[in-house]
Formats: structure tokens, C-alpha cells, sequence
């Protein structure tokens, strides 16, 4: 007999039929004559309800059913005649791929800490909270594949082995075979890299964008979707040392066009949420964040307010609001301003542009003002910056003067500088965190909550 997926049983019940369904036991219940058993597979946040005869069953057998028992069930599917359930699995046989130890089994039948969990990270995928993040995830993951695909986008890899800082913060995992307890020096006592394997320095990558947009400039309009890194000590809620983003760049976009598509986007990710994902997101709506399917709908029924930062800076410093980070034109914006402007002032999403190139990256399209780029940053409510992403600049002198101006390493940019000398054109792209996407559709408070294993300071364990 073929194995049926619980959530393929409950959404197309067929009363009186023979099946075989398999996975983990949540709970067992009941007495000496008969037993409940709640199972779970994972490919839905319900279980389904296996009702024993203990008299048709080898006593050791049952007794070897503990919570985070592995088995197989056979048995007729037959209305339920308790509360909770509508069906449930009248058992013929019973299978038992693998026991578990009742005693020291880390996840009972109680609340458990989100700090508890992250620390039984390779069992926490059983749990309902964890188990509707992780589904969710992936269909976060199948919808902007099929978003992009759908606009006729190329998914292009981009290295996560590099030589070069596209955010030049520095702030980057070094990549080396070489023997760390016996590195070779130059006279200057800088590391010599020649004998590397690379032979010369490289890195993990912070961001797919450079290598992007040289694919946008041949192939049109591409994106990446995949792993990046930041080297960053940070042991905020919001930040991760591994974490995967999606990057589209491109050609023949201004920084309008490169607002709207972004808009779209996100918009299109929650609808996809809300249709798809319904069952796991009310789950997550009831036990963890009792706004989040408000807050879900609010973004998609909403238009984006687009102002520029230096409206921003007006809005914040006229608020009367004491701020914990000091505000002032030229002055990064933090997270309490992003969610004031957002959730307080205009109660809508908000898109900033034309931020002071100072506190931007050296890619970005310098506006005429001298002063300010074509920069945008997507701030939604409860988590403030979702999206960053600007028009580049596409001269080549104005580039290249900016990359001297940070005193950036020109010999590791060749490459990209070419793409300004033969064939260059105006082109826009911007950079959405996967896991603040997750954060803000599951409601989620950590980010090392919705990532399968985070790799923050001091921790890389699983």
C-alpha cells in the first residue's frame, strides 16, 4: 500500500478506505482497552488521530509508543467520534520504525522556551511553531522563484567565494587553506597570499549584487537567491553572521521603476502567504503574534508612502519624540525611527529615497545636488528596513572617483569598472533579506527563529 501524507488525508477524505500513513507521535492517551494516538508528519500543521484496540496489539509494542515515537500505521479511515478531529485512523497494524526514549526525549508534552528550542535545534522542526515557520519558509522560497520567473527574470548564481567588499564595510569571514599557525608574511608584514589557493585574499560573500549586475547588463533583468555572510559581533534579534537574500539588479531601470517593482514584490510574497500558508499563519496569528495576520493584510491593502530622507529627517526631528539614537540630517535612520514613520506617522509602509551618499554604499547613482544618491530603503511595521537597494551609477568616472574617495582597493573592482567602459546603462537593483522577509510574515520575534540553524557569535553548533 502506498503511503498518504496526512495533509493529503484531511483535505480529501475518503470514509471507509484503507491507508497507510507514517510519522511522529506527538501524544499517546487512553487507558488499558484503547489508546489515542496524535501523529504527525510534517506536511501540516494538523495531526491525525490513530484510535488503538489494545487487546489486537502486542502489549510491548504499545508500550514502546512514546511521545517522538517513529511509525507506520495501517488502518480504516472512519468519522471520529470524539472531539477535535472530524476523522480519524481506526488502526489495523502498527508498525514501529523507531522508538524514543521517554524520559530523556527533550520536547514533552509542554511549553518549552524559544531559547530551549534553538539550543535542540535539530529537534525543534517537530514542534507546531517550528514546523509552520519552516513550511512557510519554503513556500516563501517557491514564491519568489516563481515570481521572477513569471517576469521573465534569469536566476543567476552568483559566487559566494569572492575577492571583493561590495559593502566595504570589511566586516568578512576570510576564505584560506593555508596553515593558520604558520601563515607566510610579506616584508611589510601583511599576509602573503600568492601560495593560497586562490592565490590572493578572498572572502565569503557579503552580496551577490556586483556579480549581478554584470548578468543584468547582458542578460536584461536577473536575480540571486542565495547564501551571504557578515562577520558582523552582533547578538541582536536581528542579525545573523549567515543569511540568505534575494537580489535582483536590473538593466534600464531608474529609481522609480526599481520602487514599483520592489513594491510589487513584497505585495505579491504575502498574498501568496495568505492563500497559500493559511492554516500555519492562523496557528501563528493565535499563539505567537495575535496582530500578524492584521499587520499582513495592512501591507497588501495599503499603497507604499515614497519621501525622500530629508523629508524623513523633517518628519522625525518635528515629532516632539526623545530618541534613544540621536536624529540629524546625514545621520543613519535606526530601527525606532523607520517603525514611527511607519507605524505611527503614516500607518502605512514606507519607501525613503535620496539618502546623503556618505552613509551609502560607493555603487550607488549620485544625484545632481552633489550631496545625496538615488537610494531607497522598504520600511515595514514591526521590523522597520526590509528592503535597500538604489539606481547604480552607471558612469564610469563618477564610479571610480567614489571608490577612490573611500580609499577602496581599484585593482579589486577592474571587472566591474569594465562594465561602465563598453556598454554601460542605467540600471537599479535592490537586496531583500530572506530572513527579515520570514520574520515579518510569521511574526516571529528572533531571527535565529526562522532560519533552520543560525550561525551567530560564538555559535555554529548543528
Amino acid at each position: 500500500m502506498k503511503r498518504i501524507k496526512v495533509k493529503s488525508l484531511l483535505s480529501k477524505p475518503l470514509l471507509g478506505s484503507e491507508v497507510l500513513v507514517k510519522g511522529w507521535v506527538r501524544t499517546k492517551r487512553g487507558n488499558k482497552n484503547i489508546l489515542f494516538i496524535a501523529l504527525n508528519d510534517g506536511s501540516t500543521i494538523n495531526n491525525i488521530q490513530i484510535v488503538v484496540e489494545a487487546a489486537s496489539f502486542d502489549e510491548n509494542l504499545l508500550k514502546d509508543i512514546s511521545t517522538g515515537a517513529c511509525i507506520a500505521v495501517t488502518g480504516k479511515l472512519v468519522e471520529s467520534q470524539g472531539q477535535g478531529q472530524n476523522i480519524e485512523i481506526s488502526a489495523s497494524s502498527i508498525e514501529l520504525y523507531g522508538k524514543s526514549d521517554a524520559e530523556t526525549y527533550p520536547l514533552q508534552k509542554k511549553g518549552h522556551s524559544m531559547e530551549f528550542l534553538r539550543e535542540n535545534a535539530h529537534l525543534r522542526f517537530r514542534t507546531n511553531t517550528f514546523g509552520a515557520v519552516f513550511r512557510i519558509r519554503h513556500a516563501m522560497a517557491f514564491a519568489i522563484h516563481n515570481y521572477f520567473n513569471d517576469k521573465g527574470f534569469f536566476y543567476l548564481h552568483t559566487p559566494i567565494i569572492t575577492g571583493s567588499d561590495c559593502e566595504g564595510a570589511g566586516e568578512m569571514f576570510h576564505v584560506t587553506t593555508m596553515d593558520l599557525k604558520n601563515m607566510p608574511h610579506n616584508e611589510d608584514g601583511s599576509v602573503d597570499y600568492n601560495n593560497d589557493f586562490f592565490g590572493k585574499e578572498t572572502n565569503l560573500t557579503v552580496s551577490g549584487q556586483l556579480e549581478g549586475e554584470l548578468g543584468a547588463l547582458s542578460l536584461g533583468d536577473i536575480y540571486t537567491f542565495g547564501p551571504t555572510f557578515r562577520a558582523e559581533n552582533s547578538n541582536t534579534p536581528r542579525h545573523l553572521a549567515e543569511f540568505w537574500m534575494i537580489e535582483p539588479e536590473m538593466a534600464f531601470y531608474d529609481l522609480k521603476d526599481n520602487m514599483d517593482l520592489a513594491e510589487d514584490f513584497v505585495k505579491y510574497l504575502i498574498r501568496y502567504a495568505l492563500e497559500n500558508c493559511r492554516e500555519d499563519l492562523e496557528f501563528l496569528n493565535s499563539m505567537i503574534d495575535k496582530a500578524l495576520l492584521d499587520r499582513l493584510k495592512f501591507v497588501v491593502e495599503n499603497e507604499f508612502v515614497r519621501i525622500t530622507y530629508t523629508e524623513a529627517v523633517s518628519i522625525l526631528l518635528a515629532s516632539g519624540r526623545k530618541w534613544e539614537y540621536m536624529v540629524g540630517w546625514g545621520r543613519d535612520l535606526q530601527a525606532e525611527h523607520e517603525r514611527y514613520l511607519v507605524e505611527e506617522h503614516f500607518k502605512r509602509p514606507v519607501i525613503l529615497t535620496d539618502y546623503p551618499k556618505e552613509i551609502k554604499a560607493f555603487y550607488m547613482k549620485q544625484n545632481d545636488d552633489g550631496k545625496t544618491v538615488r537610494a531607497m530603503d522598504v520600511l515595514f511595521p514591526g521590523i522597520g528596513e526590509i528592503i535597500g537597494g538604489s539606481q547604480r551609477e552607471e558612469q564610469y568616472d563618477k564610479l571610480l572617483n567614489r571608490i577612490k574617495e573611500l580609499k577602496l582597493q581599484e585593482k579589486d573592482f577592474w571587472w566591474y569598472l569594465d562594465t561602465r567602459k563598453f556598454g554601460s546603462a542605467p540600471h537599479s537593483g535592490f537586496g531583500l533579506g530572506f530572513e527579515r522577509l520570514i520574520l515579518f510574515v510569521t511574526g516571529m520575534s528572533n531571527i535565529r527563529d526562522v532560519i533552520p540553524f543560525p550561525r551567530t557569535p560564538k555559535n555554529a553548533e548543528f
